[in-house]
Order: structure tokens, then C-alpha cells, then sequence
């Protein structure tokens, strides 16, 4: 891969996963199928405007699906899709790197 395509391909992964919000909602979807109150209530700090955007995005970029009940009142759950499932790789590397940080910063 060469200089420009790799700069190219990591812009491409910031935009669909970057963000304050983005990989800490993907963190909790790895857990498991969530609902929407369940998220907003593990991320006491995100408005619920704004958990509501990122979701949007992360399923209009195929990462997420987003389950729909008919009834009353309307249940949704949010969960990874396939494609979704491979980000937990990204997520580890990322939460290694915070570690070996956070250590370094100890010092």
C-alpha cells in the first residue's frame, strides 16, 4: 500500500469510526444488542441529540443495524453488523495503545 493510500485509507476510518462518541458506542455494541436508553445511560455524558446522530451515521455506513419492534411503545435495538463485527480488532489495537499510554504517562 503506498504513502498517499494508506493517508487516504485512515482518513476513510477516522470518518466512519472517529469522533468523541463513535468507538465508545461501537465499544458497548460489542458487548452485545443494546437499546437505545441502555446506551444513553452507559454514556451519562452524550446528549441524547447527539447519540442519536452518530448512531444515524454508523448505520447509514453499514457498521450498525438498527431493530425496529412495532409495538407500543416502539422498542429499538442497536447491534454490530457483520462488517461492524471486524472493528473489534481496531478497538483492541486502540485500547492497547491507551494502556501503553496511560502507563507511559504514570511513568
Amino acid at each position: 500500500m503506498g504513502d498517499q493510500q494508506f493517508k487516504s485509507t485512515v482518513e476513510l476510518t477516522l470518518k466512519v469510526i472517529g469522533g468523541k462518541w463513535k468507538p465508545v458506542i461501537l465499544c458497548h455494541l460489542t458487548d452485545g444488542v443494546k437499546r437505545f436508553g441502555e446506551l444513553k445511560r452507559d454514556m451519562p455524558e452524550i446528549t441524547q441529540k447527539m447519540l442519536t446522530q452518530q448512531l444515524r451515521e454508523l448505520e447509514q455506513d453499514e457498521v450498525i443495524h438498527r431493530k425496529v419492534y412495532t409495538q407500543v411503545p416502539p422498542k429499538v435495538e442497536y447491534s454490530l453488523t457483520d462488517h461492524g463485527q471486524t472493528i473489534k480488532e481496531v478497538l483492541d489495537v486502540m485500547a492497547l495503545w491507551g494502556q501503553g499510554h496511560l502507563e507511559r504517562r504514570r511513568g
